[in-house]
């Protein structure tokens, strides 16, 4: 028979909170840069999963300001369905390019360039991402936080995803495996099709949306 979890007090509430503001800042900062320097590898490379990967962590910050100002809004239930939409329709957006890049890679045989900003930038998000998730994974499990647990697992996909676009670029300068790039591209297509999905349907944030209401009437 499971017991339920102590009440935890209001000082450690705080605290846990202001911890997950910190690890969430910190992973939306690391994923601008993250943009910025894959979007420039990917055009000086002509690498569909490095321009892929960089419009999807564009994508994740854009997100993530979205539902931010959600929560600025009086009523953020209200503006809860649109936010959603307008995530799900980028994501898709960015599935479609993506695919549309790297079919015609694949069917042009179209040859990319070596990129050492590219393989540092992916290497290093192996390394980093996997830290702020498990870092949010604990907090959110010590404030009994669902949507920060969840959080913690799209930063873990991120670093899935990593690993995938760095596996592709080191096979095309060591191996020459030019359809390796192409084939990690549509890795990120599908994961944007995935998220996008579940940005549609909302689950996981109207779950978030609901539980911070609650807390916030609750306080009243």
């Amino acid at each position: 028979m499971s017991t339920a979890s102590p009440p935890i007090t209001r000082e450690r509430r705080e605290l846990l909170e202001r911890r997950i503001r910190w690890i969430v800042a910190a992973t939306i900062t690391y994923n601008l840069v993250e943009a910025i320097v894959a979007l420039t590898a990917g055009t000086l490379a002509s690498s569909a999963a490095l321009i892929g990967f960089g419009l999807d962590s564009t994508v994740e910050v854009l997100s993530a300001a979205a539902v931010a100002w959600q929560f600025t809004r009086r009523d953020p239930e209200r503006w809860e369905k649109g936010t959603l939409r307008v995530i799900a329709v980028a994501f898709f957006a960015l599935a479609v390019y993506v695919t549309a890049s790297s079919a015609l890679a694949l069917t042009a045989r179209l040859e990319v360039a070596h990129s050492t900003l590219g393989i540092v930038i992916t290497a290093l998000s192996v390394v980093i991402m996997p830290f702020l998730s498990v870092a949010e994974r604990r907090t959110g499990h010590a404030l009994g936080s669902a949507s920060a647990v969840a959080d913690s697992r799209q930063t873990l996909i991120c670093t899935y995803l990593s690993a995938a676009v760095l596996v592709g670029l080191v096979a095309n300068s060591l191996l020459g495996w030019w359809w390796a790039d192409a084939v990690a591209g549509l890795v990120i297509a599908g994961f944007a099709v995935h998220e996008g999905i579940e940005a549609w349907r909302g689950d996981a944030c109207a779950t978030s949306v609901g539980m911070l209401l609650e807390e916030e009437h609750d306080d009243r």
